[in-house]
């Protein structure tokens, strides 16, 4: 559970998943309310457990490229159950508020 704890390691996996590589600013914008200090962190912290591979190109400014490995892939994979839990979980929850509601 340490390799997906915090609430930004999904998302990060989520949003390279969908949109593929992406450099430090696109995964910034695409994850609203994520700290430059937050998503250093856990960019680092994946790469380490082998889910993202950061890539450097020698330029001038530097260019840096992160995408996930096959390991990230598979760990998405693996999570799509507990999303579709979760989107079943809130339709139903909305459904009981609502029978609250006209009660």
């Amino acid at each position: 559970m340490d390799v997906v704890s915090g609430k930004w390691k999904s998302l990060i996996l989520w949003e390279l998943q969908h949109h593929g590589t992406r450099r430090f600013a696109e995964l910034r914008r695409g994850l609203p309310g994520v700290t430059e200090k937050m998503l250093s962190q856990h960019l680092r912290e994946m790469e380490e457990d082998g889910l993202v591979h950061r890539e450097v190109f020698a330029e001038v400014p530097p260019k840096v490229e992160y995408s996930l490995t096959e390991h990230g892939v598979s760990l998405n994979a693996s999570l799509a159950a507990l999303g579709a839990w979760g989107t079943e979980r809130m339709r139903r929850i909305g459904a009981e508020k609502v029978d609250v509601a006209r009660a």
